[in-house]
């Protein structure tokens, strides 16, 4: 279903093919020769999405931007079945795997690779032609690479990269971060009731 969202409506070239169960919702464009699968979800949350051509989102994959950080996909991408990319950009020729998460002002070099259920976190540059392999995290700057058993690296990496301030505006060492964090993401989100069919 295609939504008016914030008073924009999803722009959709004629040769691209949405599934009917799939949501396409507010400042969305999508490219030619796009093919996005039953169960996704692409929602412009305040910031433009766009997807260039021969893009290919699959099942129950989420593409989300915010006001702060839109969303930019290059051409001939594939998104996997529930990957999630919220406010990046990726290249050309990028191969998302099942299950990847890109996180807020993350940049995707073209022709890299993020494999079955790998992250890419907040605010990190993977570079042309990187491979990020299964299950592994790409964090930080100057970027690390690690495997999911070097947590105590990956923890130190993503404080500095300040995931609740980024993203959400709040300060993480305040004692009531999460009641902070939902109320002010709740209020966001409230935006869509207003939401309708485009």
């Amino acid at each position: 279903m295609l939504y008016e969202h914030l008073g924009a409506r999803p722009r959709i070239h004629e040769t691209a093919v949405i599934a009917p169960t799939a949501v396409v919702s507010g400042d969305v464009e999508i490219g030619a020769d796009c093919q996005v699968l039953h169960g996704a979800v692409i929602t412009a949350e305040g910031g433009p999405i766009t997807l260039g051509e021969n893009v290919i989102v699959m099942e129950n994959a989420i593409v989300r931007a915010s006001s702060a950080n839109p969303v930019h996909v290059g051409d001939h991408v594939l998104i996997g079945p529930g990957a999630s990319i919220s406010g990046a950009v990726i290249g050309n020729e990028v191969f998302l795997a099942t299950g990847t998460r890109v996180f807020n002002g993350a940049h995707i070099g073209d022709r890299a690779e993020v494999r079955i259920n790998a992250v890419v976190h907040l605010r990190t540059t993977l570079p042309e032609d990187a491979i990020v392999p299964i299950g592994w995290v790409a964090v930080g700057d100057p970027l690390l690479v690690l495997p999911p058993d070097r947590h105590e690296e990956i923890a130190a990496a993503q404080r500095e990269l300040d995931f609740p301030g980024y993203v959400f505006g709040v300060d993480r060492d305040t004692p009531d971060v999460m009641v902070q964090l939902t109320e002010r993401y709740g209020r966001s989100l409230a935006r869509h009731a207003d939401d309708r069919p485009a």
